[in-house]
């Protein structure tokens, strides 16, 4: 099992909201509601089984860049995935405002 990030363009369509979203190979959730789903244990490799649906639970800012702390909500597993430029901002910065509390 490879450790190295595998560049995948998929379309999703949103477990959470329903939304179309159309992926470039780093998209990995969706922009409307900032949900994702459980699909990597290594990112693009698809090899979790879990498939559960990941809530965004707060954002971080580390290194420069602002992360989006995902948790599953079947295995509780959490990740962290880079807010993406068409991100709902209202949303993001809503967790931004919640996490500086």
């Amino acid at each position: 099992m490879s450790q190295t990030f595998i560049k995948r363009s998929e379309d999703f369509t949103c477990g959470q909201c329903g939304v179309e979203v159309k992926g470039d190979g780093y998209t990995n959730h969706c922009p409307r509601c900032l949900y994702s789903r459980h699909v990597d244990i290594h990112p693009g490799d698809r090899a979790s089984e879990c498939r559960g649906l990941m809530a965004p639970v707060a954002i971080e800012h580390w290194h420069g860049t602002d992360r989006i702390i995902h948790r599953c909500l079947k295995c509780h597993h959490q990740n962290p995935n880079r807010v993406a430029e068409n991100d709902d901002l209202v949303l993001v910065s809503a967790f931004l405002l919640q996490s500086s509390v």
